[in-house]
């Protein structure tokens, strides 16, 4: 089927291929002149705006927008919303609050243009491996767009999981999820690095990923990771987060739901961002003063 694809990060310029391998015809923008010429190149029909694009579509329309989420996305939906009319879809595939999405969904609707939210994960690998679709909306619309799903994702990636809202809301718990997974390697393979034994953790990742319970498909990149560079030496211990994991603990505490996990993991990420922890110091000058422990002392050129 026809559709327009807004964004063409390594997200969506991946997308697009994934599709025109699938036989769809993509009509592409980007605010990269470059990056629409080379999805042009690859098969896509290149357009110069979104009005363009718009254009360039036939009736009913469905525009995927890939952009990054906040004011990227809700500006432009809310573009496009001007030049599409009943009957359209727009698919919001990218990491938007699902707050923020149904606002979206309810200013779409007052012009007959039905908003679909598409929860997306498979990262770099998707265009390889499929994507992982978690895909809220109308019955109608999200059947519709079933061509286009069912060609992104791998056998069993897909499912309709329910009205608006539902397909950011649970991306949005599966990458709290992925916090907490990330930080149990992370601090696993910390406490092998530190231990009495001189183990080569490529090893043991490679071990675990045969019949163990803690097999994953994290396991696997951990491998690579480690394959690439034992010692992670040329990595600095920096880890940021895009919002959903704070998003996640704070729908915890809506539905006061206890969430440890996730929340610590959200919040040892803070401390990967610190040079030097002022609360450490705190506690070092108190432990000093309640019992004369000693305290390491900093040394100023």
């Amino acid at each position: 089927m026809q559709l327009g694809m807004v964004g063409l990060g390594k997200m969506g310029a991946n997308m697009t291929t994934r599709l025109l391998r699938g036989g769809h015809d993509v009509v592409v923008f980007d605010r990269s002149a470059d990056a629409v010429r080379e999805a042009a190149a690859g098969g896509a029909a290149a357009s110069t705006s979104l009005e363009d694009l718009v254009s360039k579509l036939k009736s009913p329309k469905v525009v995927w927008v890939m952009v990054p989420s906040g004011a990227p996305t809700d500006d432009t939906i809310d573009e496009l919303n001007r030049f599409l009319g009943p009957g359209d879809v727009i698919i919001d595939g990218g990491n938007t609050n699902y707050k923020e999405g149904l606002r979206a969904y309810e200013r779409c609707k007052k012009n007959g243009v039905s908003l679909v939210d598409a929860g997306t994960s498979g990262g770099v690998w998707g265009l390889a491996e499929g994507y992982c679709l978690m895909v809220g909306g109308d019955d109608d619309a999200v059947k519709r767009c079933e061509p286009i799903f069912l060609t992104l994702a791998p056998e069993g990636g897909y499912a309709h999981v329910g009205p608006a809202g539902a397909g950011h809301f649970s991306k949005m718990v599966h990458n709290g999820v992925e916090y907490g997974m990330l930080q149990a390697y992370g601090e696993g393979f910390e406490i092998l690095k530190k231990s009495q034994f001189d183990f080569d953790l490529k090893q043991v990742g490679e071990v675990w990923r045969h019949g163990s319970v803690v097999r994953s498909w994290l396991l696997d990149l951990a491998v690579l990771a480690f394959n690439a560079d034992p010692d992670l030496k040329d990595i600095r211990g920096y880890v940021d987060d895009t919002g959903e994991g704070r998003w996640t603990v704070q729908a915890a505490i809506d539905e006061n739901v206890p969430a440890p996990v996730i929340t610590l993991s959200l919040m040892q990420r803070f401390v990967s961002r610190q040079d030097e922890s002022f609360s450490a110091k705190v506690i070092a000058a108190l432990r000093n003063q309640f019992g004369g422990h000693a305290v390491k002392t900093e040394t100023h050129a």
